[in-house]
């Protein structure tokens, strides 16, 4: 499972605090599958990075009882100046694979070519998402966490990204945010929108929807 207590994150910017999250408490456990929606700006991928333990929050704690992704597509996953190869063997060192199998499946699956010895620092966006993406499905972890990573490449790597996320999700845990409803319904259950700071869930993802689009036309 993983386990948020009174957890709050804050920054400072220009000598003013900004409140993100305030006071969240929440279990998610092994195997549900939980959409989460709010407007740009809500906290969503501070909320990742908390899950992911890419950051520490400002107050209470986080519990991770499983082994967990970094969010996909996220760059701080890899370091820019080393090639995409050496950032996969270093993964495999970190995770316990074989340096050159990881290699190997990341390669076939993300399609980098000649890029994947190329430093991480002269990829486009959508190339760091098919590396992370790549990397993430076959080191198996067992909660993943996705951030509008299934819109990277053409439509016939989507296709094959769809798949193997869907394969993951059958055997996983899985926690994604995306601005599209349909692919939160393609592979949640349930729900949870993120406004002012608070996180409610629902037992449906339908349900989350459509309440995050209410608050969305109550604030326009």
């Amino acid at each position: 499972m993983i386990l948020f207590e009174n957890v709050s994150k804050s920054y400072e910017i220009h000598k003013f605090q900004k409140q993100v999250l305030n006071n969240l408490s929440f279990q998610i456990n092994r195997g549900e599958s939980i959409g989460i929606c709010g407007a740009n700006g809500a906290g969503k991928s501070t909320l990742m990075r908390l899950l992911a333990g890419i950051e520490a929050p400002t107050s209470g704690k986080v519990t991770r009882g499983l082994k967990t992704s970094w969010p996909m597509g996220y760059g701080s996953a890899f370091v820019g100046a080393m090639t995409g190869a050496d950032n996969v063997r270093f993964l495999a060192r970190v995770y316990d694979r074989p340096e050159e199998t990881l290699l190997a499946e990341v390669e076939e699956f993300a399609e980098l070519g000649a890029y994947m010895h190329q430093p991480i620092n002269t990829y486009s966006a959508g190339m760091v998402a098919r590396l992370a993406f790549g990397a993430s499905l076959n080191i198996r972890f067992e909660c993943y966490l996705v951030d509008e990573v299934t819109a990277a490449g053409d439509m016939r790597f989507r296709k094959k990204s769809e798949d193997g996320l869907m394969a993951r999700r059958k055997e996983s845990t899985l926690i994604m945010i995306s601005h599209d409803a349909g692919t939160l319904r393609q592979y949640c259950e349930r729900g949870a929108v993120l406004y002012a700071g608070t996180l409610s869930f629902f037992d449906s993802i339908e349900e989350a929807c459509e309440i995050h689009h209410g608050l969305q036309a109550l604030s326009n």
